[in-house]
């Protein structure tokens, strides 16, 4: 039954995952999401049902588009991809509860506002928008401890990544402060320290390594949502394990 349960969320990963990068590609630019149907972006040759299975289209076409031959980014299996086994791995860390629920969630939210912010350094209030009234009313049935630990995460992770905003002068796009209200809403305010933590260290070693390699130029902005969203995924999934390894030092 696991082994039916992992593969059927691993492959409904990669569906969703094909649908999250249309979303993060279109509604930035208010596009709608359903029309016209997936095309090459290059020609504008109406994708086949063929074209559409997450991977193995890719694969099979060679990274090529089958009309005009321009390379199609490795950007779209990498999300299809990326979305099945983070689905895989939300449901063998959680097994099945509203903890499992609450985090499909959280990495589709992140997976969508990855590609955002990537492809456009834009995180879209509307994604946001449409993931926080779910977050709000499973939070307020199963919070973690106390719905207060909740409160408190909104109120100080927005509170202090407003207050870098306005420290750099726009180092930090509103965007960012908007995602990690909704995250600390999300994971609670003690997940959220080690959350940020990992999204600053990540962001770092990232962006020195790009610099390094070139990728980018000094003073060049680098989108932070996806590193929020990927400290944010470790705090959720092992925050209070590394807390209480913490405190068991001092004991």
């Amino acid at each position: 039954m696991n082994l039916f349960i992992s593969i059927y969320l691993f492959i409904l990963g990669l569906i969703f995952g094909s649908f999250f990068n249309v979303v993060g590609l279109r509604v930035p630019m208010k596009q709608s999401i359903v029309n016209p149907p997936s095309q090459c972006p290059n020609c504008g040759n109406r994708l086949k049902a063929r074209d559409l299975i997450p991977v193995l289209s890719w694969l099979f076409a060679r990274a090529k588009c089958r009309q005009c031959s321009v390379p199609i980014s490795v950007v779209y299996p990498l999300g299809e991809l990326t979305t099945g086994l983070l689905f895989l791995w939300i449901y063998l860390t959680f097994g099945i509860s509203w903890e499992m629920v609450i985090g499909l969630l959280l990495v589709s939210m992140g997976v969508i506002i990855t590609v955002s912010d990537l492809k456009y350094m834009l995180i879209p209030n509307r994604i946001l928008l449409a993931f926080a009234p779910l977050f709000i009313i499973l939070r307020l049935i199963y919070p973690l401890d106390s719905i207060w630990i909740h409160v408190w995460g909104a109120l100080l992770g927005g509170g202090v990544l407003l207050l870098v905003v306005i420290v750099t002068r726009g180092g930090m796009g509103m965007g960012d402060v908007k995602l990690i209200m909704l995250l600390g809403w999300i994971i609670g305010f003690k997940n959220l320290i080690p959350a940020f933590m990992i999204a600053c260290l990540a962001g770092t070693l990232v962006g020195g390594a790009l610099l390094l390699l070139r990728i980018v130029q000094r003073k060049q902005p680098i989108p932070f949502g996806p590193f929020l969203v990927f400290g944010a995924l470790l705090a959720f999934a092992y925050g209070e394990d590394w807390i209480s390894f913490y405190l068991s030092i001092f004991e």
